[in-house]
């Protein structure tokens, strides 16, 4: 596992010091990783924990893509003056929701002896309750200490009990240990490995992309999560919960970078049918197709590249120019074999999110593809290149391929437009938009391609190409262990997840196969061997 960087901006009120010692730790644990929840985590925590009532309003700082991955940088942790302040308003909003006189009935589980002074049994029973889950972990004495003592100073000094509650709750809230999951490592003979609550937290934001449930912590308190059995068992509890599409839905916008629609413009000039919704239904038919592959219909990963199969509403639907029920929201439909439309990468998503905003981009395409799907990083390009040829499209070189034939005899840029060109060109069939085309400034567009050493026509075939490419289901395991640990995937090392990948193949490239051996695997939950001895946690007194 790489070293992280943690260069945390601004934690007020000593909590920086409590990211490294928020736990009264044995002395054979020590702090392995921190990991900040990205904005859908949080989200979905605080739905999980209070309830879908709860309305999360704020800004979220935004996540780095590392390695094509966002969740490689949630271990570079940076929360900025402004970053903080914004988490302290949503603490306080959510706390002030959650005790507010219309939710008390069904989240307050005690009721005070008096809504005017503190209740120190009352205030108690529920900072626990809650500490447990937004931590992830059962409050150290000290932790619950301090948290009630606050609830009930407070509460005295404003003369209302809700109201030092609510303070008491934002404090949890903002705290680094509900903001970050804190991972600890244990000896595991000449090893180390993730103690059970850290586990619980790791197989939950993969499977389900939320904070554990109450059974999952209940399961690390009995140290069930220390044995593989009761990993086993939890696992297969999970995996048979409707959740794990939301967890899957989570990865794969990542793997696929369907976040990029967030900047994605067109120019409406050229393009009238693009618009934000367009761009919102593109990412929802994309996950709606993955989904029904890799997990409703258990199919096998691969098919992803080759499927007619598609979901539409009715903006897409007009992108597309097929007809659509306008009595249904969604539909599903398959592309007939004409349409030049095969695998996700032939779908609106994928074909707007790597182009320009007023024209295609076979370099953009080719270079996410090789990145997203084989796993194999283009370099960037130097900064002294000269790209007028390429976007010269009222010169004498009426089609990209000519341009970027004539770009590419340069020495410093034909390495890189050698590696990406030749696999984004066969998509040059759809214009930036992912609209349907057959020419290009009246001149009939090539879709020949190659694909290390394999040629094949237009988009179909590059579809075919990469169903048959090892490379590709290899880099989508590597890709979801790195995306469950935390790891840059270019340092993920084959090794690491061999065997969960040999069921994957031995199964039929089944995503659901190769999760269940990831997550029950040892190297999942394994922790940097350290070279000292492990320091000891301090409290926060």
């Amino acid at each position: 596992m790489r070293k992280t960087a943690t260069s945390i901006g601004f934690l007020a009120l000593g909590l920086l010091v409590a990211i490294s010692g928020a736990v009264q730790a044995a002395d054979n644990r020590h702090m392995v990783q921190v990991r900040r929840l990205n904005e859908q985590e949080y989200r979905q925590s605080i739905a999980d924990i209070f309830g879908p009532t709860i309305t999360v309003q704020g800004v979220f700082e935004p996540d780095t893509r590392i390695d094509g991955l966002l969740a490689t940088s949630s271990t570079i942790l940076s929360i900025t003056p402004s970053g903080f302040s914004a988490l302290s308003a949503l603490a306080d909003g959510v706390a002030a929701q959650v005790v507010d006189e219309k939710n008390r009935a069904k989240l307050i589980a005690c009721k005070p002896k008096s809504d005017k002074q503190a209740d120190h049994a009352c205030a108690s029973q529920i900072i626990a309750h809650y500490g447990e889950l937004l931590y992830r972990r059962p409050l150290a004495p000290n932790e619950m200490a301090d948290k009630t003592k606050l609830a009930d100073d407070l509460a005295a000094s404003s003369g209302n009990f809700y109201n030092g509650l609510r303070y008491s709750l934002a404090s949890l809230l903002q705290a680094p240990d509900f903001l970050f999951r804190i991972e600890f490592a244990v000896p595991d003979g000449k090893d180390y490995t993730l103690d059970p609550y850290s586990r619980a937290s790791r197989l939950s934001y993969l499977l389900w992309n939320t904070t554990p449930d109450a059974e999952l912590l209940r399961a690390a308190q009995n140290n069930e999560l220390g044995t593989a059995q009761g990993i086993a068992k939890q696992v297969d509890r999970m995996m048979a919960s409707s959740r794990l599409e939301t967890g899957m839905r989570a990865f794969f916008t990542d793997m696929l970078q369907l976040d990029t629609f967030d900047s994605v413009t067109k120019d409406v000039l050229i393009y009238p049918k693009w618009s934000s919704q367009v761009a919102e239904a593109a990412r929802e038919d994309t996950l709606r197709t993955v989904i029904d592959i890799t997990l409703r219909s258990n199919g096998d990963v691969r098919d992803l590249m080759t499927t007619p199969k598609s979901f539409i509403n009715r903006k897409l639907s007009a992108v597309y120019g097929v007809p659509f029920d306008f009595s249904e929201e969604w539909m599903p439909y398959n592309f007939p074999a004409d349409s030049g439309r095969a695998g996700i990468l032939t779908r609106v998503s994928m074909l707007s999110m790597f182009s320009h905003p007023g024209r295609s981009s076979p370099t953009k395409r080719g270079v996410a593809i090789m990145d997203i799907f084989l796993c194999e990083p283009t370099p960037q390009p130097p900064a002294n290149v000269d790209f007028s040829v390429v976007e010269n499209t009222d010169g004498p070189l009426k089609t990209v391929r000519e341009r970027l034939n004539a770009h590419a005899t340069n020495p410093a840029c034909a390495s890189c437009h050698n590696h990406s060109d030749p696999i984004g060109l066969p998509l040059e069939e759809f214009d930036s938009l992912g609209m349907h085309r057959t020419s290009e400034n009246g001149q009939p567009i090539d879709v020949s391609g190659q694909l290390m050493g394999k040629k094949f026509m237009g988009a179909g075939g590059l579809g075919q190409a990469l169903h048959d490419n090892p490379r590709f289901p290899a880099c989508v395991a590597r890709k979801l262990f790195a995306y469950g640990v935390g790891a840059d995937t270019e340092e993920v090392k084959p090794a690491t997840f061999k065997a969960a990948y040999d069921s994957f193949v031995k199964d039929g490239y089944r995503l659901k196969t190769l999760v269940k051996a990831l997550v029950n695997s040892p190297e999942f939950f394994r922790a940097p061997v350290l070279s000292a001895a492990p320091t000891k946690t301090a409290s926060n007194n």
